[in-house]
């Protein structure tokens, strides 16, 4: 009976210390197993997980023809991103990557003047972003401190309400190569300084490693 009093007492004590006071249990014991999930990526890597532009194809409709909309209702011309690399993340808020939030920050703030990150919060993966425009971008503030632009939440993936940004993301007959719709939530596309797609990357790759490679 002692031996289970002290048991309990460890386990309550683990999760108060996992508990983020602004985020819920599941959210909490996420972001804590985190580096659990990103160190499966790193030992058994998928032959998917990683795809370049090596060829470097000019894209056949122009990167800077797209618009979006803001999660504060702004419309965004890609054409103000000439000259700037751009990585663009479909986001979620109860997701296992969601801890890439803060990398993807650290990213932002280390390159800002070379660096556009887009992120486009969606609900197509186990409906893990339920939340509406006005609660992402408080739930990324608060727990993320996060200052790059956030779209409106979308549908990414292959369907007749797909973003037209993630049509022209995973559409060879626009971008010149790539045919690969997120696989999971944070999968990331990067666009180079003249609007061509140069590589596609998993939500197993973390954000901090792509412009390093």
């Amino acid at each position: 009976m002692r031996k289970l009093f002290i048991s309990l007492t460890v386990i309550l004590i683990v999760l108060l210390l996992i508990k983020r006071k602004d985020m819920t249990w599941r959210q909490s014991i996420l972001k804590s197993v985190y580096p659990l999930i990103m160190l499966k990526g790193k030992l058994f890597p998928g032959s998917k997980d990683v795809q370049v532009n090596t060829g470097k194809v000019t894209p056949p409709v122009s990167f800077y023809s797209l618009t979006a909309i803001s999660n504060k209702g702004d419309t965004i011309p890609f054409s103000r991103f000439k000259g700037k690399k751009v990585l663009i993340v479909n986001t979620a808020s109860d997701c296992g990557f969601t801890a890439q939030y803060d990398e993807l920050e650290k990213l932002y703030q280390q390159y800002k003047d070379q660096l556009v990150i887009l992120a486009f919060p969606a609900n197509d993966f186990k409906e893990q972003e339920k939340k509406d425009d006005a609660a992402i971008a408080e739930f990324c503030k608060i727990n993320y401190g996060v200052t790059f632009p956030l779209m409106q939440k979308s549908h990414v993936v292959k369907s007749p309400e797909q973003h037209p940004v993630f049509q022209w993301l995973s559409e060879p007959a626009q971008n010149g190569w790539c045919g690969q719709q997120p696989m999971w939530n944070f999968s990331k596309y990067l666009i180079n300084e003249e609007g061509g797609l140069m590589g596609f990357y998993s939500q197993m790759v973390s954000p901090g490693k792509i412009l390093s490679e």
